[in-house]
């Protein structure tokens, strides 16, 4: 019997009408699997993957595979999304085994959960040289059957090679760099990153082109630290490219997960939080850099479509929207020429050019919106002041049709890159809504993800949080602590923030190494505990980390907290200068480090209006907040605090310049 129906996540519960008999992961799955000497079949996707999609709708909702399934596996459905630490090991394994993967992944295991063979997606029938899938499970059962001694030897060994995998071997080098050897390490990294920079199109390396957050994040402090002009037209381009492609939704707001091509123009249309948050975070850098109004209107627009498609009523944030409706990838945002030329009648031709509508279609005979500046410019004047009536228009047709799926689920950590970029968005635009979002959004994290066993909980959904945090989740909630702090001169957040990483020092160190696993260490529910150090999707746990180590320990005065910091960066460096485009996070601390961080104290009555204005003047990466409207008991901050006046404190190389009473004199210091 499907056992999915009483489960919260929204991809479980596509899959709790299937034949297949599903069951959650649990104990009572494994060892059912003992009892009837049955392998386990291990289904893991998430919510808006595509190929999960086909592959439900081509095998398990069909009765005859569902039913070799159920008679020759104990079959377990796992969200991605839901448990990160299962998905990493056996996307590992399936890894290790093929030299690929991907979603869906599908690994078989032993009852103790050793993995033995794997695959992504697997036809219904037999194509390019792949075999079905009813042939994978028929070859997979037999083999298990009639070679059990030879599937443990072989799953031990992967495991066992999977465990060496896991230990992070570094070497640091030399602490002791002058300063003209750090800052020549930036440039360094700088020009490993720009090799791999496409200067045409925007982005890096060929298609599929992922937005690269990370990178362009690198490029951007790095040309207001060495004012280097070839980093900023690098990392404009490519946000400039990147807007005014398909990958951003020009009428609803909001970014794609990548580009199925090399211009931005066909994407994979599911949408996720955390490439929002990340992308309006590099967006309000790039606006508080140029004062491109440009910038300033797409944070707006994928805010507009963040708090209206993807917010729940007690403003917690959703995870994702699928790539599909009606069955179909990108249904519901592309577009005819004839549905076009209805609704536009004589607009349409202006339309036309402006969005790059051809007549016939370009994908899968429909079109994708995108600017066209090579048509764009043909259109006449009194036509922008039309666009945003007939954009709203369209956005309202559009909103007619069956929509893709939402999941509704809320996680920690992206809901943190949430909170921070919000953050940042007011702070580089000064739009005080944006902070008010970000304070609602804290409240609810504090009201209801905290958990007294594991601190706070990694997911909610319909009011019921559980799973323990990951280091993902407490490390990024650490740092919107620290922003959100901050930019509300409220130091109960910096000591939320501390709190976490005590914990964190706790129960998620690695004895084996200067890095913290990704998982609690008593709510560990595979056999590795992986070590987060480089980045994916997400930022690197660790290296945001490192970041918040070194904010806390000039907030608190903690030499171990700084120590700490220093120590994860130098072991990261032998990765990091090495591979800088999968190590970009660890570079954007290195050249901070390289550049000596400033350290700024603000306190008084208006410490909260004179921080806002230093960041809404002027960018600058290298520099750390204490922000209070009193000493309270920050120890950074005793015996800076004068009655009725508001200072500015700015220290640099052990050294600390008398307080400035004026935000305009304090910036030519800073």
């Amino acid at each position: 019997m499907n056992q999915l129906a009483g489960e919260t996540s929204p991809y479980l519960l596509q899959h709790a009408n299937n034949p297949v008999h599903w069951m959650p992961w649990s104990d009572a799955a494994f060892q059912l699997a003992e009892e009837q000497q049955k392998p386990i079949l291990l289904s893991i996707g998430y919510s808006s993957c595509h190929w999960c999609h086909v592959m439900a709708h081509e095998s398990f909702e069909d009765e005859t595979t569902a039913s070799l399934m159920n008679n020759l596996f104990i079959n377990i459905k796992v969200d991605r999304e839901e448990y990160p630490d299962i998905d990493h090991m056996y996307m590992d394994a399936v890894q290790a085994m093929t030299g690929s993967g991907g979603w869906p992944l599908h690994v078989f295991l032993t009852a103790d959960k050793k993995p033995f063979y794997g695959g992504t997606y697997f036809p219904k029938e037999r194509m390019h040289g792949r075999a079905s899938w009813k042939e994978t499970l028929i070859q997979v059962s037999q083999f298990f059957t009639q070679n059990k001694d030879e599937v443990a030897i072989q799953a031990d060994k992967l495991v066992h090679h999977l465990q060496n995998q896991s230990r992070v071997v570094s070497t640091e080098l030399a602490n002791d760099l002058a300063e003209d050897e750090r800052l020549a390490v930036c440039k360094v990294l700088k020009n490993k990153i720009m090799a791999n920079a496409d200067t045409k199109e925007g982005g890096f390396g060929m298609a599929p082109k992922f937005p690269s957050t990370f990178s362009i994040k690198f490029l951007l402090d790095h040309s207001v630290l060495f004012e280097d002009k070839i980093s900023l037209k690098q990392a404009l381009l490519s946000l400039d490219k990147m807007r005014m492609g398909g990958l951003f939704d020009q009428l609803g707001g909001g970014f794609s997960r990548y580009s199925t091509d090399a211009n931005w123009l066909a994407p994979h249309f599911e949408k996720m939080l955390y490439d929002n948050a990340l992308l309006i975070e590099v967006y309000a850098v790039a606006f508080a850099i140029t004062k491109n109004e440009i910038y300033k209107t797409v944070i707006h627009n994928t805010l507009q479509w963040l708090t209206r498609e993807m917010m729940a009523t007690n403003y917690g944030f959703y995870s994702a929207q699928d790539a599909d409706s009606e069955g179909i990838e990108g249904k519901y945002y592309t577009w005819t020429s004839d549905e076009l030329k209805k609704e536009l009648g004589i607009d349409y031709d202006e339309f036309a050019k402006y969005y790059g509508v051809e007549e016939h279609g370009y994908w899968e005979h429909t079109n994708i919106l995108h600017l066209n500046p090579k048509t764009s410019d043909e259109c006449k004047e009194d036509f922008f002041d039309k666009l945003p009536r007939l954009n709203a228009r369209l956005l309202e047709l559009r909103s007619l049709r069956i929509k893709p799926l939402t999941d509704d689920k809320i996680l920690l950590g992206w809901n943190a890159l949430m909170n921070k970029a919000l953050v940042n968005a007011y702070l580089y635009t000064g739009e005080v809504n944006y902070l008010d979002l970000a304070e609602k959004n804290m409240h609810f994290i504090l009201e209801n993800m905290r958990s007294d066993a594991t601190l706070f909980y990694h997911v909610c959904k319909n009011g019921e949080c559980k799973i323990a945090a990951y280091l993902d989740d407490l490390v990024y909630l650490a740092e919107a602590f620290i922003e959100l702090g901050n930019a509300k001169a409220n130091t109960r957040y910096y000591e939320e923030a501390k709190e976490i990483v005590e914990f964190i020092q706790t129960h998620f160190s690695n004895k084996e190494g200067s890095f913290f696993h990704y998982t609690h260490k008593d709510f560990q529910q595979v056999s590795i505990n992986k070590t987060d150090i480089y980045d994916g999707a997400l930022p690197s746990a660790n290296a945001v980390l490192c970041r918040v180590y070194r904010k806390l320990g000039v907030i608190f005065h903690r030499d171990q907290f700084i120590e700490q910091s220093n120590h994860m960066l130098q072991s990261a460096a032998s990765f990091s200068h090495a591979y800088p485009t999968s190590f970009a996070v660890w570079c954007a601390e290195w050249q901070v480090k390289a550049n000596y961080c400033k350290e700024v104290s603000i306190i008084g009555k208006d410490a909260e209006k004179y921080y806002a204005e230093l960041n809404t003047k002027r960018y600058i990466p290298n520099v750390s907040y204490i922000v209070s409207i009193n000493e309270n008991t920050i120890e950074s901050l005793q015996g800076k605090q004068i009655m009725g006046e508001t200072l500015i404190y700015i220290c640099k190389n052990f050294t600390c310049l008398a307080p400035f009473k004026d935000v305009n004199n304090a910036l030519t210091e800073i």
